[in-house]
């Protein structure tokens, strides 16, 4: 099965979790053991796994990444935008995770995160489901 999401994301820079979405996917699969994987098909934004309880967590992720790689550092890169690709590098375009007895094996504090670089835009995720 290979669902695809559109993420509307409001701000240059964001983490939007996705967990329902990823975990109706999976629902509506029927697949009890296999794989889930997500993948984010841009340069500017990525996908990762990190707390949802405390959301200073994501505050400090977005703070840490945009004091390393600041928007206006003077990069070559003529759209202006050079600190969302090497960041969408960070994180990666990918993720693969578990699926018992038809849910997502995550931990107590995790949650699936879209992490925009460069918008707001109009994005997009797929979600392919193994069984196996």
């Amino acid at each position: 099965m290979l669902k695809k999401v559109t993420i509307s994301t409001h701000s240059r820079i964001q983490m939007i979790p996705i967990d329902r979405e990823v975990e109706k996917a999976v629902q509506e699969s029927g697949v009890q053991e296999g794989i889930c994987v997500i993948w984010v098909p841009h340069t500017t934004a990525g996908i990762t796994v990190n707390e949802n309880a405390d959301p200073s967590v994501i505050r400090d992720i977005l703070y840490a990444t945009g004091k390393v790689f600041p928007p206006d550092d003077h990069f070559h890169h003529v759209e202006g935008n050079s600190d969302a690709h090497i960041k969408s590098s960070l994180f990666g375009p990918s993720l693969s995770l578990i699926i018992s007895k038809n849910r997502l094996v995550l931990g107590t504090w995790q949650s699936i995160f879209f992490c925009e670089f460069d918008g707001p835009r109009e994005r997009s995720c797929y979600i392919k489901i193994v069984e196996g």
